[in-house]
């Protein structure tokens, strides 16, 4: 059964003595590129909206305890969205931005997460990703100091304007972030509230800001997150293994 909360409050939810796995989603987004009259996440893929398809990902990991998914609080799809997954709640109280969500629904949890609980942070618009690639993630990063995220290695040639002038830079040690990136409740939500000089676009930027250095674990294509129309495509292909 979903629950709802405002964020006024948590969710009464005990301490656990071990570290406890915890996936958190922002999807308070409306995805302005895709161009479409409702927010992307709740664009649909054979039958099932974005969001969905990532909530659910985190349902079949028997490690991770709950999910949280963080969206404005006159959201009119979530509800429908997420109806019948279990071990997932609402909270209603996204940002402006995506760290503004992040911030918010981790300040909703203080009294539910202890500072050393993992919290797995996940685009609301990857619908690819699997059971698989979070048990790498966990197990990977579970004994790591600092935290991580999934990631590929750029392969193709790496061109960059400047100024008007085209040249090539080195692909070496060049990596494409990707979520669910997973770091300790205490330290990412330090981090976020200390970034304040740097454009956070992700979990890991803010937590490199603060002088740590985030492991990388290899990802997936599959794990793509749908930005423009294209994607859909791409993202049908993956889920269903055909065409639309």
């Amino acid at each position: 059964m979903i629950q709802t909360t405002s964020c006024t409050l948590p969710l009464p939810l005990s301490l656990p003595e071990q570290p406890r796995y915890v996936a958190l989603i922002p999807a308070a987004g409306v995805g302005a590129r895709m161009g479409g009259a409702i927010p992307k996440q709740y664009l649909s893929v054979a039958g099932q909206s974005l969001l969905r398809y990532a909530a659910h990902a985190f349902f079949t990991v028997p490690e991770v305890a709950h999910t949280y998914v963080v969206v404005n609080a006159d959201d009119a799809y979530a509800d429908e969205a997420l109806a019948g997954l279990d071990k997932v709640s609402i909270l209603r109280c996204g940002g402006a931005t995506r760290r503004d969500s992040v911030t918010n629904g981790l300040a909703a949890l203080v009294s539910v997460l202890d500072a050393q609980d993992w919290v797995l942070v996940h685009d609301a618009a990857r619908p690819g990703l699997t059971a698989a690639l979070i048990t790498r993630l966990i197990r990977q990063v579970g004994t790591h100091a600092v935290g991580g995220l999934l990631a590929l290695p750029v392969v193709d040639t790496v061109k960059r304007v400047s100024d008007g002038r085209l040249e090539t830079i080195s692909r070496d040690g060049i990596w494409l972030a990707q979520t669910p990136q997973m770091f300790r409740y205490g330290l990412l939500s330090s981090a976020l509230s200390d970034a304040t000089a740097i454009n956070v676009t992700d979990e890991s930027s803010a937590v490199e800001a603060a002088g740590y250095k985030p492991l990388l674990v290899e990802g997936d294509g599959c794990n793509l997150k749908v930005t423009l129309p294209a994607d859909l495509i791409l993202a049908h292909f993956y889920l269903t293994g055909g065409m639309p």
